[in-house]
């Protein structure tokens, strides 16, 4: 239990439905989704397009998302892969003939097909009740009408506004400056084309008007995406990864997402008693850091499109956790792994819902960087995802750009269970952190007992780009003592990520936690 004397939050407990996520809007619109007969399918799907509208800088129709879920009476955990891929025509011959070394992140070639709305629209035809027209009206209500722009997105909005090009800064800037906390967003473009989908369906997406108005757009960018690679989109459904981590078994959607890099972390850090740690010490943050580097270099070698990733076997493997976990020095700091193309972002969404009926929809939504490519369509304002800056354009490599191909992705919705059934839906949003942050919300639960707020609220550390990042939440004398074990420490401007879990307890009721990072937070009825 939390002291009361000191800022914080308590956990939300309900028995009906209950749903955590970013912005207290999209938290209400899913909760109402859900009294009005609506399943857990649907009110995700509602709260997160409304989150599109709330939060444009991090999540939007043109961007992507990956969905986890277990349907009502069932222990399974079922997956959806709702990522885009490059258009047919590009490749990275092409960007390597034009002098490129990496996909630049606000060119049209970032911009891979967006995905999301074919994935809501199977959804909620395949899972949920309501049908689309109900889900779309929150986002369509709001965008229409306005929200009032959050403190936590005012912060980002300053922070990302140089990323915005051309037409998205007249319909995401206000006379050329970010907005002020509470001054009001609308986007009646966007509305127009909810609008359309909620009447059409996802062809009122891909073909027409507005598949018309993206692809000239990017054309008029340097794109080379075309009608075919818009119509042909389409969301697949996958099979989830897991590995066990104590009493608990941490579920990941498969590549193209990099939860196997969350499932190698945990098998490294099983080889440590953690548990027996200062869990805000120096000791565990170094160890963490040092399982952080090994994992994601694996991942940066690995992970891709998964009709390109051949190792995923390997990577989550017992005895390759041993190995790695036999080369940390307890005493003394590694190198960092070598980077990604892709550079250090933290722009995502997350949502997560249980219903009544037990059914718990894990989900999580994004345009990848800050504005995304910073590319809007012109008549009606659809913000374009950087995804391609994913891709390496090394060649060979599983993850090199290719013309249809899915770049490897850092947004991972997670699952927990635990003998067997699904127990709590979570993600950690934060960009590349996310797999890191999968294990420390895995580690402060069963290492240390934490309840699920008191793991999200937990300080965070990550070593990222050669440094150790370390919020001001841990002691100056842990941030020396990570220095002298050899890291490169420096306390983020922003603090690193954000997240939602909602544990569906023993005895029926539901305990929902948000994270005080983001302007969200958990509801239940």
């Amino acid at each position: 239990m939390r002291d009361f004397h000191l800022p914080g939050r308590s956990p939300v407990f309900s028995s009906n439905g209950m749903c955590a996520t970013s912005h207290p809007l999209a938290a209400q619109a899913a909760l109402d989704i859900l009294k009005s007969g609506g399943n857990a399918m649907d009110a995700a799907i509602a709260g997160a397009v409304l989150l599109g509208i709330c939060e444009p800088q991090m999540t939007g129709i043109g961007g992507d998302c990956f969905v986890l879920y277990s349907p009502a009476g069932s222990d399974e955990v079922r997956a959806l892969n709702g990522s885009g891929r490059a258009p047919a025509a590009l490749n990275s011959k092409v960007l390597r003939t034009q002098g490129e070394t990496v996909v630049p992140l606000r060119s049209a070639h970032s911009v891979t097909i967006p995905t999301a709305i074919d994935a809501f629209c199977k959804l909620s035809e395949d899972i949920g009740k309501l049908g689309l027209d109900h889900l779309l009206a929150p986002a369509i209500h709001y965008a229409d009408n306005g929200v009032p722009v959050a403190p936590r997105v005012a912060f980002d909005w300053a922070n990302d506004t140089h990323a915005l090009q051309g037409s998205a800064r007249d319909k995401y800037l206000f006379d050329g400056k970010a907005p002020q906390v509470g001054q009001i967003f609308r986007s009646p473009g966007q509305a127009e084309v909810l609008r359309r989908i909620a009447k059409h369906g996802r062809d009122a997406f891909y073909t027409g008007e507005i598949a018309d108005d993206m692809i000239a757009s990017l054309a008029a960018a340097g794109g080379l995406h075309t009608a075919s690679d818009f119509s042909s989109a389409a969301s697949d459904v996958t099979t989830p990864i897991g590995g066990p981590y104590k009493d608990i078994e941490v579920v990941e959607h498969p590549p193209n997402g990099q939860g196997a890099t969350a499932l190698l972390m945990l098998n490294i850090l099983s080889h440590f008693d953690i548990g027996s740690m200062d869990p805000l010490g120096s000791q565990r943050a170094h160890i963490e850091a040092e399982a952080t580097k090994l994992a994601y270099d694996a991942r940066n070698r690995f992970l891709a499109d998964l009709d390109h990733t051949s190792r995923l076997d390997h990577m989550l493997a017992p005895e390759t956790g041993s190995r790695l976990a036999a080369l940390i020095d307890p005493a003394r700091a590694m190198p960092a792994a070598a980077p990604l193309t892709e550079s250090v972002h933290k722009d995502t969404i997350y949502i997560t819902v249980v219903d009544r009926d037990g059914m718990s929809v894990s989900l999580i939504y994004s345009i990848f960087h800050g504005f995304g490519s910073g590319i809007a369509s012109e008549k009606f304002g659809i913000l374009m995802q950087n995804r391609g800056a994913g891709f390496t354009l090394e060649q060979g490599h599983a993850n090199e750009l290719q013309g249809g191909k899915r770049p490897m992705h850092t947004i991972i919705p997670g699952m927990i269970c635990k003998d067997g059934k699904p127990i709590m839906p979570f993600g950690v949003m934060g960009g590349a952190y996310q797999p890191n942050g999968h294990a420390r919300f895995a580690s402060n639960l069963t290492d240390f007992d934490m309840d699920p707020q008191t793991a999200i609220d937990a300080p965070r550390a990550f070593s990222d780009a050669g440094e150790l990042k370390v919020e001001r939440g841990y002691s100056d004398q842990v941030r020396q003592e990570l220095s002298d074990l050899g890291h490169t420490v420096s306390i983020p401007e922003t603090p690193i990520g954000g997240g939602q879990a909602i544990l569906i307890r023993d005895d029926g009721v539901l305990e929902g936690a948000s994270d005080a990072r983001k302007d969200g937070c958990a509801l239940g009825y």
